[in-house]
């Protein structure tokens, strides 16, 4: 296999992190898409939710704000346009930030202010708040260490934010068993899969720091 084929198939390769990372977040940006119709007056593609028309601005701002970071966000994870083309990464950034403080801060104030859905119940309103909360801290943390020129801390947090708010991709798959067994309004069984698919997407996160810390630990020489 020649030098050229090796590099052709890598660069390949790289292509699949933000294919598969829209192709997680597709389910609820279709879903935003549908909602966005509904409030704009037109057909309920799915089900209508009363306690959005009331006060529609926090979700639209939610779903617009929510659909650019996740989309723009998983172009970040390519390492062409991440290492390559600075300019790229640096005006991402700059919608980025922005957008996933609106889409924390619209959240947290829809879970806060807007009536419960049926099958919400106290334990998962706390998870919102807990992991929202955990959302923008680490992009205020993000900011604070791209200010300071620590581009690793940077990096970590921002990754961290990233997989905070697109945990609605993963939560419509932990969802699925929980429906099947208890129903789509078991209120444990929801608090249990949303809060898991939070949990699995830090995870991830972290993996994903701690493979970086080590690449640059081996460039380095420290390992």
């Amino acid at each position: 296999m020649t030098t050229t084929t090796t590099r052709t198939r890598a660069a390949r390769g790289q292509w699949l992190i933000p294919t598969g990372l829209i192709l997680l977040t597709l389910i609820p940006i279709l879903g935003g898409a549908f909602r966005l119709t509904e409030l704009s007056g037109g057909p309920a593609i799915i089900p209508a939710q009363a306690r959005f028309t009331g006060s529609p601005i926090p979700v639209i701002l939610h779903i617009v704000s929510a659909t650019v970071f996740s989309v723009i966000g998983a172009f970040q994870f390519l390492p062409a346009l991440r290492q390559g083309r600075r300019s790229w990464h640096r005006t991402a950034g700059r919608i980025l930030i922005p957008a996933g403080m609106i889409a924390a801060f619209s959240g947290l104030w829809m879970t806060t202010f807007y009536p419960h859905a049926v099958g919400d119940g106290e334990l998962l309103f706390v998870i919102r708040l807990v992991f929202g909360s955990y959302m923008v801290v680490s992009i205020v943390l993000a900011v604070r260490a791209i200010l300071r020129r620590n581009f690793v801390s940077h990096g970590a947090w921002m990754t961290r934010a990233y997989a905070l708010g697109v945990a609605a991709g993963t939560q419509a798959i932990t969802l699925i068993p929980g429906s099947i067994i208890f129903g789509s309004t078991h209120e444990l069984s929801r608090a249990v899969a949303i809060g898991s698919a939070w949990v699995i997407n830090v995870a991830v996160a972290e993996l994903i720091i701690h493979r970086r810390r080590t690449r640059r630990a081996q460039e380095l020489g420290l390992l």
